[in-house]
């Protein structure tokens, strides 16, 4: 693979910001007191497309906002090719691509009593995971979605909902809860719970007409021990079970399904300083079965196109002809008054190579007064220590850089690994770098 490279820097555009907050909830992000940024630059990058490197100037906006309960997100990038004149069609082949500028509309956050958002999905979930776990829309750059999330919570009973495109039936997944001790009000007790999930892509792949979709039920038991805001634990059991089409035989059955037990347990605002929030799982799986079937990867694995043939993510699960046992568990670190958040998930088989899975963020907005960070990195098939930092089909990465000139402007480098079809419409990926660096004004309101 050859890298993109960087050209120089163009110039800048001034902007301005309102103030936002990011969150973490239950391993889906970060939940904290954060000034949003409304930032754009300009710079040079080239691209290698089709064999050839081409020149571009890039123009990029990406402002997130919040207004009380209410947030915004735009994501404009505009390539310029340099080349041959005029902005880079792939980018704006239909009405669809300007419906996606707008990155996402939402109300609240996961877990509050009304959760709703619109636009792009970064880490989506139903439940503890195990149905749907980290999923998001807007894996490749160039195939972004508008999905949806809708959540109430009225005390005694619930809801959570995700859809991944209003636009198609693909994937779409609910989990209803009850608390049915909830009116007794007794310590522990009443805050038990018993949830039921289902998700399913009812068309994986490009055709309408065709027998494909893939479904997950789950089952889910939870009791919080303690609820307070210095300390928290729960208890929690899951079932899940696939069913779906059979590329070999043509025709509906079942696949296999899994159990899970696990303890999540959290220390808030430990003198100020600290926040530390961890979950252990550990996990029976059955026969062609995997849990979190809709994942960071699976919109790049729903299908994809091998010569004349068509290779479902559900055609794996044909090849797991044996019962395994593994362990998950998921990480989240506030350091220093929240100058510095991190996150991580890891899941590993018994005696499986390359099953380890991993998920991480981190974000270091201001802890050096100079600099600012920020990084996300999904990676799957890991075996060894080396694997974790090798960048290839299984990764999924973006690192951003940024020199504060002064406080309002910043020197700024994207660094994003994901994927992009090799031929529009092939459904066949590959690896694909960007390099954008940018000049940013960046202004915060209190």
């Amino acid at each position: 693979m050859q890298s993109r490279t960087v050209l120089v820097f163009l110039m800048v555009l001034c902007l301005a910001g309102l103030s936002a907050a990011q969150y973490y909830d239950g391993g889906l992000g970060y939940r904290g007191d954060q000034k949003g940024v409304f930032m754009g630059g300009v710079g040079f990058t080239r691209i290698e497309e089709g064999g050839e490197s081409k020149n571009y100037v890039s123009i990029g906006f990406r402002p997130e906002l919040s207004f009380g309960k209410f947030g915004v997100g735009l994501n404009i990038n505009l390539l310029y090719d340099t080349d041959n004149g005029g902005i880079r069609s792939k980018d704006w082949d239909s009405g669809y691509d300007y419906l996606r500028m707008l990155r996402y509309l939402r109300y609240g956050h996961k877990l509050d009593p009304f959760y709703g958002r619109v636009g792009t999905l970064d880490a989506a979930r139903l439940g503890h995971g195990f149905v749907v776990n980290y999923f998001t829309n807007e894996a490749s750059y160039d195939n972004r979605k508008i999905g949806l999330e809708f959540d109430l919570d009225f005390g005694m009973f619930g809801f959570e909902t995700i859809a991944s495109n209003v636009g198609r039936s693909e994937l779409m997944g609910t989990r209803g809860y009850v608390r049915p001790l909830h009116a007794m009000k007794i310590p522990i007790i009443s805050r038990f719970a018993v949830g039921a999930s289902f998700a399913r892509d009812f068309d994986p792949d490009a055709w309408s007409n065709s027998d494909d979709g893939v479904s997950v039920y789950g089952f889910d038991l939870e009791l919080p021990l303690i609820k307070s805001q210095v300390f928290n634990t729960m208890l929690y059991f899951d079932y899940a079970k696939i069913s779906g089409y059979s590329s070999v035989e043509k025709k509906s059955r079942g696949f296999g399904s899994g159990t899970a037990v696990g303890i999540s347990s959290g220390l808030g605002n430990l003198l100020g300083l600290m926040e530390i929030s961890a979950r252990v799982e550990r996990r029976w799986l059955g026969k062609e079965f995997i849990a979190s079937y809709f994942d960071p990867f699976y919109e790049v694995q729903r299908y994809q196109t091998l010569g004349a043939d068509t290779l479902h993510k559900a055609d794996y699960l044909l090849g797991i002809t044996e019962e395994t046992k593994g362990v998950f568990g998921e990480l989240y670190g506030n350091v220093l008054g929240n100058k510095i958040r991190l996150l991580g998930m890891l899941e590993r088989l018994d005696d499986q190579p390359k099953s380890g899975r991993m998920h991480l963020s981190a974000d270091a907005p201001d802890v050096i007064p100079v600099l600012a960070a920020h990084a996300t990195y999904d990676k799957m098939a890991i075996e060894t220590v080396g694997d974790v930092f090798t960048l290839d089909a299984n990764s999924v990465a973006r690192l951003g850089l940024g020199y504060k000139i002064k406080p309002y402007l910043i020197a700024y480098v994207d660094y994003i690994w994901t994927y992009v079809e090799t031929e529009a419409g092939s459904r066949s990926y590959r690896p694909q770098e960007r390099i954008e660096p940018k000049l940013v004004f960046s202004y915060n309101f209190k």
